[in-house]
C-alpha cells in the first residue's frame, strides 16, 4: 500500500540528507570581489616580489617559475586565512558575500586548498570561466568540485 502512495506522489521517500537550496550570489557581485581580491593582495604580492625579492621585471623574467611560486604561495596562504577564519576576503566584505559549504557551515581547509587550485586551473584555461553562466545555479567549476559558494552575508 506505501509503495502505491510512493508512486502516486501521495507520500515523499525520506531522504538521509536535508536537500538546502543554494542561496548563490550574484555572479556579477563575485566578479567584482575578485577584482577587488586581486587589487588589494594579488597586486601587492607581485610588486613585492617583482621589486623586492627577485630585484627588477628582466630578472623575474628569467626566472618565471621560481617568480610565480614566489607569488602564488603568499596569495594562497593569505587568502585561505581569510577564508577559514571570517569565511570572507576584502573583496567579499566589501560586497557583502561570504564562503559557506553545500551545508551553509564554514568551509573546512581542504575544500578551501581545492577551491583556490580548481579556481587557478580555470583562470588559465579560460573557456571554464564562463561555466556559470551555463549552469541553472550559477556556480562555477571550482564551486561545485570543493562543495562551496559564495553567498550573501545577510
Amino acid at each position: 500500500m506505501r509503495w502505491r502512495d510512493t508512486k502516486k506522489g501521495r507520500l515523499k521517500p525520506k531522504t538521509t540528507v536535508k536537500e538546502l537550496p543554494l542561496k548563490v550570489s550574484p555572479i556579477v557581485d563575485r566578479i567584482k570581489a575578485f577584482l577587488t581580491d586581486s587589487f588589494m593582495i594579488f597586486m601587492p604580492i607581485i610588486y613585492i616580489v617583482f621589486y623586492v625579492i627577485m630585484g627588477s621585471r628582466e630578472e623575474f623574467r628569467a626566472h618565471m617559475l621560481q617568480g610565480w611560486v614566489y607569488i602564488f604561495i603568499p596569495h594562497f596562504v593569505i587568502t585561505s586565512i581569510f577564508l577559514y577564519i571570517k569565511n570572507q576576503t576584502p573583496g567579499y566584505k566589501a560586497y557583502d558575500l561570504k564562503l559557506v559549504n553545500f551545508r551553509y557551515k564554514k568551509p573546512t581547509i581542504l575544500q578551501i586548498t581545492i577551491r583556490y587550485i580548481v579556481f587557478n586551473i580555470t583562470i588559465f584555461i579560460f573557456v571554464l570561466l564562463f561555466v556559470p553562466f551555463f549552469l541553472k545555479s550559477r556556480l562555477g567549476l571550482h564551486d561545485i568540485l570543493s562543495r562551496t559558494f559564495a553567498t550573501p552575508s545577510k
